[in-house]
């Protein structure tokens, strides 16, 4: 499947809304809830538009995968940067009816050139010990393991993750 990463705008608040609800459940099966508050239509629309901000500031990146006829299938992310370090927190999310076809692979991927044009030289990522799909695309995208799993606490649950380190070459 060919895939495209758009950088989220103000207009894509409805379809991302409505994309984030569709897949809740799916979600919260390998990641803490966002709790119920971040359901709530208003709270969706403040929460973006907080986020948006942060992309204005340069501080973070949000990217829409969209497939060939420009629908949400995930969503990926460039957060925290550091702009002294050239450092940046990666993560992403398939829609349940997306994954198992190699989008994140590829999305990855595509962020990494994104990386290279936003002069970020690091890229850190976390998944749970459990998430075996998510450690593979990392890997494969040239990630190394950092440490050893750690007992955390997000949310309200209790979980292990694996921290990893991509290092941009030129």
């Amino acid at each position: 499947m060919k895939i495209q990463l758009k950088a989220c705008t103000a207009l894509d608040a409805e379809e991302l809304y409505a994309f984030e609800l569709k897949n809740r459940t799916y979600f919260e099966k390998s990641i803490p809830s966002r709790g119920d508050d971040y359901y709530m239509p208003e709270m969706f629309k403040q929460r973006h538009a907080s986020l948006l901000q942060e992309q204005r500031d340069g501080t973070s990146f949000f990217y829409l995968i969209k497939d060939e006829g420009g629908e949400i299938i995930g969503r990926i992310n460039l957060v925290d940067r550091d702009v002294t370090t050239k450092r940046a927190e990666l993560g992403y999310r398939i829609g349940q009816n997306h994954t198992g076809k190699g989008i994140a692979k590829e999305a990855v991927q595509l962020l990494i050139e994104q990386c290279r044009k936003l002069d970020i030289k690091e890229i850190q990522a976390k998944t749970t010990d459990g998430n075996i799909a998510s450690q593979k695309i990392l890997t494969g995208n040239g990630f190394q393991q950092e440490s050893k799993a750690v007992e955390v606490e997000l949310n309200g649950q209790r979980m292990r993750l694996i921290q990893f380190k991509r290092t941009m070459l030129d």
